[in-house]
């Protein structure tokens, strides 16, 4: 614990306000209580020279108080604090409120009465993000501060859209289906629509949908009771219980059996779940985020998955766009990353070349955001002197090899350079079309529009060749 932190508290029930300084004093940090709305404005306006070094970290202020309410209080913060996380506490029948507050800029909420566990979780991710925030280049700080979710790095308007949205429907209960590449981010989508809900403080739990064999994956949604299977030596709640009143992402729900899909959409109409071996209903209170990275239309036309399911789930749709689609991204990712991972490692203060940059701007990165944040993380690492140069760029990516797939420098563009004549030796012209079809495919995910574009055919020639090739 930073026992530097600085906290003011402000609440007129004198006995709230003493109480939660008092839970967060015990856990180290510096607490100033205000018990009027306007004693709490003038340390704002102070910047806080009140607390042993100036300023503060986070203000928790009730929303409704009889001479100054909670929105004023932020709006002040917002002025004269603009480093300051602000948490409301607020009582029954204002979360409304509290929420439209969240979109002003508020951290979160609490509801009342709030334990001293919930509000100690809420003070720690507020400094979370204050310090986030403060991790990025001087220079984008400003940017980085008007984000509703700076965990979400991208200033492209694709991005920026993603965060308009995100900031209109986390505070709600919709059910959200996210779309895109893997490796773009998609969890980190749903846990920021679960972070800014008013869900935050309850379980976030995930499922993939993939990584489980068929007959385990109902008891792992729903549960089972003792002697429903064999191996079944104990009753066992599934990830819907364990989620209840949280939120529960289903990962790969493209992949989803048909009969699987059947029992969920029942728990999705229901709001009730019934373990494997029992008959009786358990009620569960749960948000659903489902994630794919496959194309859900083309399922359900193909009769692999639920139509009445897909409208169930696609009630919001977040289509989060690959990397190479909105490169202007990519040094901001890099300053992020670099920042994590000096630290993370104990590098002190990493550097990167402008030739290195370069050429990692010009990579079109297929395994998108994760892709490049393993590169960043890589390079750190090997970096001699703290200074990341050409030469720590990983060999795929700095030779431009793509998968398999050779290409021209970074520098000209993701095109297709000619072999080694020796290669070719002895290799029809069919399989040579076959082996670049294959691999421009991998290079971008399995995207074919972008396959199309990359290889400078028409989408109906590439599906033709597809089928000709049994490459589907």
């Amino acid at each position: 614990m930073r026992p530097a932190v600085r906290v003011l508290v402000i609440d007129d029930e004198d006995s709230h306000a003493k109480a939660a300084a008092e839970a967060l004093e015990k856990v180290g940090y510096h607490c100033i209580v205000a018990t009027e709305g306007r004693e709490g404005l003038r340390h704002i306006r102070r910047g806080g020279r009140a607390t042993p070094d100036g300023g503060f970290d986070v203000v928790i202020t009730d929303l409704v108080m009889k001479d100054v309410d909670g929105m004023e209080v932020l709006k002040e913060t917002r002025e004269h604090l603009p480093r300051t996380q602000v948490i409301f506490l607020t009582g029954y029948g204002t979360v409304e409120l509290a929420v439209a507050a969240m979109q002003k800029g508020a951290t979160t909420f609490l509801q009342k009465p709030v334990n001293a566990h919930q509000l100690r979780i809420a003070v720690e991710e507020a400094i979370k993000k204050q310090t986030l925030v403060e991790s990025f280049p001087q220079a984008l700080r400003p940017w980085v501060k008007g984000l509703p979710f700076p965990e979400i790095v991208g200033r492209s308007p694709r991005m920026q859209r993603i965060n308009s949205l995100l900031k209109q429907v986390a505070p709600t209960n919709a059910t959200v289906l996210i779309g895109g590449e893997s490796g773009t981010g998609k969890e980190l989508i749903a846990r920021s629509l679960h972070y800014y809900s008013p869900r935050k403080n309850r379980p976030f739990v995930v499922l993939n949908s993939a990584a489980i064999p068929e007959g385990l994956l109902e008891s792992e949604l729903f549960g089972h009771e003792k002697g429903a299977f064999t191996g079944a030596i104990c009753q066992r709640k599934g990830k819907f219980e364990h989620a209840h009143r949280g939120t529960l992402l289903l990962d790969e729900i493209g992949d989803m059996p048909l009969a699987i899909q059947a029992k969920l959409l029942r728990v999705l109409e229901d709001g009730k779940v019934i373990k494997v071996g029992s008959n009786e209903p358990v009620p569960v209170d749960v948000r659903i985020v489902a994630a794919t990275n496959k194309d859900l239309e083309g399922l359900v036309k193909a009769g692999k998955f639920r139509e009445d399911l897909y409208f169930r789930l696609n009630v919001v749709s977040i289509k989060v766009p690959p990397l190479r689609e909105r490169q202007d991204d990519v040094p901001l990712l890099i300053d992020c990353f670099l920042k994590e991972f000096s630290s993370t490692h104990g590098r002190g203060t990493c550097t990167i070349t402008q030739e290195a940059r370069k050429r990692l701007f010009n990579y079109p990165w297929p395994g998108n955001v994760r892709e490049l944040r393993n590169c960043i993380e890589s390079m750190v690492v090997m970096s001699l002197d703290g200074v990341l140069k050409v030469e720590d760029i990983p060999e795929h990516i700095s030779s431009g090899r793509i998968w398999g797939l050779a290409t021209v420098p970074p520098e000209k563009g993701p095109l297709a350079r000619p072999m080694d004549p020796r290669d070719l030796v002895g290799v029809s012209i069919e399989e040579m079309e076959k082996e670049l079809i294959k691999n421009t495919l991998a290079s971008v995910g399995g995207n074919r529009e972008a396959s199309a574009r990359l290889l400078g055919i028409g989408e109906r020639t590439l599906y033709r060749k597809l089928d000709r090739y049994g490459l589907k």
